[in-house]
């Protein structure tokens, strides 16, 4: 068995062999033809890579040449410049050399200048001690004396370019701001039409006859004094024909009692129920009558807009007076004049006219409430929400509180002139010569006035100077300084020129 399967294995390997050598001899011309092929194309990628292989060494040995050339071109440019910028910096080293040569050359000559005048210094710092020892000794004063006496004249002498200064700025400003104020002042009055002053603080009430002076006084005098008591007026009866005469200084309670006292007597009915009920009628009418006035005010003065509490307050004026001035008259014609100026001057209109006409409110108030009228005035209007510029006007028009705008400059300038108007006001004599006393005495409390004289009905004081205490200048001065003073200390409408004589008289005699 194990024969037969060397057998058949020999024969398999046999075969094999066969097979094999058939398959290479058939095989081997087509290997041999490809191998050749093989080498034939390995030969012409071999030759075409050393083609490329020496194009590439030719490109790189030009292109290293060119950088070669290049870098050697650059190298010898920058060894140029190098040359230059060396000679360069060898001329600028030699230059300046030769220029702290001559620096030292030039220090030395200034060492010697400036030893000589140190020596030139010190030897007039000798001189002028010796100088000043000398004028010393002959003026017999001191240097601090000197300073002083140096020091005030040259104070006079400033103090006099000051006056001259202030003198022609004043001028300047004359001649260009007068001519405006006066044709603005002369334009507001022209266009508001006013009345003189006639209020006063008596009534009188007409009689049909002289019996009803009688029954106004009742029996044993109850009626007069029912009468006196509920209105708080002082009835006066005397022997004026077919009149009896109501006093008081509130005007309002005096038109109450005036109305009153004319219906009683057209009634005929006097007794005290019968006075307390037509009191409390005519409180109400004059209210009533307040109230007209007020809107009717407001009207004239086309401010729109106001509160009734406002208007009711503000027509209380009606009755109320300031040196017999009536101040619901002052009130609307100021409120005119400021529109006017307002209007000239470019400022707002609206509020220069609600400010005047509302800035003397306060005086309507009670006098149990404490505080100045413009003051109360503000308070009260700003309660019913009248605008803050307008507020700051009323405030303001005495400088009670800092004026915050044009408005209120027009406001305390219409104010003014509305007061010192010819016929505007009426003052008392004794108010007047109390007012030229505190002027003159005021005057002539300043140093180097020699006598003073109220003039005009006090709107000029001429104050008359010693020459030889006050010169031209000083005269300049003392008028502002007794203008301010004036103006700080007293109460006035309208202005008060203060006028300075400065007089020198020289006297001879002829033999």
């Amino acid at each position: 068995m194990t024969q037969v399967l060397l057998g058949i294995i020999a024969g398999l390997l046999v075969g094999g062999v066969a097979v094999a050598i058939v398959m290479w001899l058939v095989l081997k011309p087509r290997t041999e033809a490809e191998y050749e092929k093989l080498k034939r194309d390995t030969e012409d990628s071999r030759q075409a890579a050393e083609r490329e292989a020496q194009t590439i060494i030719l490109s790189a040995k030009d292109e290293a040449q060119a950088t070669r050339g290049e870098a050697e071109k650059v190298a010898k440019q920058r060894y140029s410049d190098l040359a230059r910028a060396e000679e360069r910096i060898d001329q600028r080293q030699s230059s300046l050399d030769k220029q702290a040569q001559r620096l030292e050359a030039r220090e030395q000559v200034l060492n010697k200048r400036q030893s000589r005048m140190d020596k030139r210094t010190n030897q007039l710092e000798t001189m002028e001690a010796e100088r000043l020892e000398e004028l010393q000794r002959v003026a017999t004063m001191t240097t601090e004396e000197a300073k002083q006496q140096l020091l005030q004249t040259v104070e006079a002498d400033a103090r006099q370019d000051m006056a001259r200064i202030m003198r022609e700025i004043e001028d300047e400003a004359k001649e260009s701001g007068e001519e405006k104020a006066r044709e603005l002042v002369a334009l507001a009055i022209q266009r508001v039409a006013s009345d003189h002053v006639a209020d006063i603080t008596v009534s009188v009430v007409p009689l049909p006859n002289d019996e009803m002076k009688g029954r106004i006084i009742g029996r044993n005098g109850r009626n007069i004094r029912a009468f006196e008591m509920a209105a708080g007026v002082d009835v006066v009866v005397d022997d004026t024909p077919e009149a009896v005469t109501i006093s008081s200084f509130d005007s309002v309670r005096r038109e109450i009692a005036r109305v009153a006292m004319a219906k009683l007597i057209t009634d005929g009915r006097i007794h005290p129920a019968r006075i307390e009920k037509i009191l409390k009628d005519s409180q109400s009418e004059v209210e009533k009558q307040m109230k007209e006035a007020g809107e009717q005010a407001a009207y004239e003065a086309n401010v729109h807009g106001l509160h009734p509490e406002i208007i009711r307050m503000l027509g209380r004026l009606k009755y109320r007076t300031s040196y017999g001035q009536n101040q619901l008259h002052h009130s609307v014609e100021a409120a005119k004049i400021a529109a006017v100026l307002a209007a000239e001057l470019g400022a707002d209109v609206n509020v220069a006219k609600m400010g005047a006409l509302l800035h003397d409110l306060g005086k309507a108030m009670d006098h149990d409430q404490e505080g100045t009228h413009a003051i109360l005035g503000a308070e009260f209007a700003k309660r019913f929400k009248v605008p803050p510029k307008v507020l700051n006007t009323i405030a303001s028009h005495h400088h009670e509180v800092e004026q915050e705008s044009v408005e209120s400059i027009i406001v305390e300038a219409a104010d003014a002139i509305s007061g010192a108007r010819p016929g505007a006001r009426r003052e008392s004599l004794e108010n007047y010569i109390k007012r030229v006393r505190t002027l003159e005495d005021i005057a002539t409390s300043f140093e180097g006035v020699e006598s003073a004289y109220a003039l005009q009905a006090g709107r000029e004081i001429r104050i008359l100077v010693r020459p030889g205490a006050i010169d031209d200048y000083g005269a300049i001065r003392l008028s502002k300084d007794i203008a301010k003073t004036i103006e700080d200390s007293m109460q006035y409408p309208g202005q008060i020129q203060v006028t300075v004589v400065r007089e020198t008289r020289a006297v001879g005699f002829a033999k």
